[in-house]
């Protein structure tokens, strides 16, 4: 569930972006993409919580190192790519 919400803030953060440059009102696919990007790590943990529960141990060691990573550098991204639209608005 949190790859689709990840997905989700990355489509809404292009769609922020694009309609910015086109002189439109973006405002709330950048709410909605920052809500999104806040989601999937919580989505994330959920997953890892469900499955120390689950002692799936060999699913955490496999998963865990890599996508801890992923998800800092997917939320950094989001955060700056949603912020180029709220800098270049100083109309």
């Amino acid at each position: 569930m949190w790859l689709v919400v990840g997905a989700g803030a990355i489509i809404f953060a292009i769609l922020n972006l694009t309609w910015a440059f086109k002189q439109k009102k973006s405002k709330w696919f950048g709410f909605i993409s920052l809500s999104l990007t806040a989601l999937t790590p919580c989505l994330f943990y959920s997953d890892a919580a469900m499955r120390v529960s689950n002692e799936d141990w060999g699913g955490l060691t496999d998963i865990l190192p890599f996508i801890s990573k992923a998800l800092w550098v997917y939320v950094i991204i989001s955060i700056l790519v949603n912020s180029i639209t709220l800098l270049g608005d100083k109309k």
